[in-house]
């Protein structure tokens, strides 16, 4: 591996983190995000905090400086989170980058555990657990927490929540602001073509205050996830090594699959006037929903939310292609989508 560069962990104070915090209106989530990576364990290295608004309303801006963050305002026409990473890393000077989202609060032990994994010269991203502050605050916070569990080992994706390599932000070029989601994905994808490796290891890294209550926000989050693999997927479509290609033809398959099993069922019930049909249809699902909710038993002892994570793999199907349709007819139309923010 030529291009990655070695990270010695120094005796005296030499080293310096560069944290990139983004945010949009927070609020007192915000707050809680600054005050973790202020209590975070740091064993002498120096500290760097630059926080990129984009365009708040409720004081976040300000509140960051009270912190002693570095503070960069944006009014893009555009919001991105990758617009406000790129910003943010840009503006920082060291070796090592954590991006966090203002969701989120630290584990005082993540970064000063996981600094070591740099010492690999080919390791460019590490990553830990992000778990749900408010697992039970709602149906679908329980649900969700589930989706941010992968198994440990060398990945081929982070999330929000990383640290990066500096050199392999500069070798890149760092995220494509033009992706509205998926931007994360995408960079790991160009970087691992320079030869570098994703580390997903195996410890606490972020809690994460997801807020979702209603179910138009878990059918807008969906809906993006869609929108993110039709795009990024688009693009590496016709390279060597495609990426979501699978993933994406996956989910128009099951989403017409589930959607044509429910449509036979209503019409079944129609056209015999009896319920039966459709009561069959809906045993069908949860059987189905049951085998998944089996098969994700790994990721949780907590038997209610795989049973109900088994529903979610399912239902949101639907409102993730309908994302992947919506991002084609934009382009076709020659329309650019705008931030999906379910928040």
């Amino acid at each position: 591996m030529s291009t990655g560069t070695s990270i010695s962990v120094p005796e005296s104070g030499e080293r310096l983190l560069s944290v990139v915090i983004i945010g949009r209106n927070e609020g007192e989530r915000l707050r809680r995000c600054l005050e973790s990576v202020a209590a975070m364990d740091r064993d002498g290295f120096e500290l760097e905090i630059v926080y990129v608004d984009s365009a708040s309303v409720d004081g976040s801006v300000t509140l960051a400086g009270e912190h002693g963050a570095k503070v960069i305002a944006l009014q893009p026409q555009r919001p991105t989170a990758a617009l406000g990473r790129n910003a943010g890393w840009r503006a920082t000077r060291g070796s090592i980058v954590l991006f966090l989202d203002g969701d989120t609060i630290l584990h005082p032990r993540f970064v000063v555990d996981s600094l070591p994994e740099f010492n690999r010269a080919e390791i460019a991203v590490v990553w830990g657990h992000r778990h749900e502050i408010h697992p039970k605050g709602s149906l679908y916070n329980r649900v969700l927490d589930l989706d941010w569990k992968h198994p440990p080992g060398l990945s081929s994706f982070c999330g929000g929540d990383a640290l990066f390599r500096r050199v392999a932000l500069e070798t890149t070029g760092g995220y494509d602001d033009t992706l509205i989601a998926g931007e994360e994905p995408e960079l790991c994808r160009r970087i691992t073509a320079l030869g570098y490796k994703i580390l997903h290891v195996d410890r606490p890294m972020t809690g994460h205050d997801l807020a979702i209550t209603r179910w138009q926000q878990y059918w807008k989050r969906a809906t993006r996830t869609g929108h993110a693999f039709a795009e990024v997927s688009g693009r590496f479509q016709q390279t060597k090594d495609p990426f979501w290609t699978a993933e994406s033809k996956g989910n128009r398959s099951r989403a017409l699959q589930i959607s044509t099993l429910f449509l036979a069922g209503i019409a079944g019930s129609i056209l015999m006037r009896s319920v039966w049909p459709f009561v069959l249809i809906c045993l069908l699902f949860a059987l189905l929903a049951v085998r998944s909710a089996w098969r994700a038993r790994w990721k949780s002892n907590d038997r209610v939310a795989l049973l109900l994570y088994g529903v979610h793999s399912h239902v949101q199907q639907i409102p993730i292609y309908l994302g992947q349709l919506q991002y084609r007819w934009n382009r076709r139309k020659g329309k650019r989508s705008m931030l999906l923010d379910y928040k």
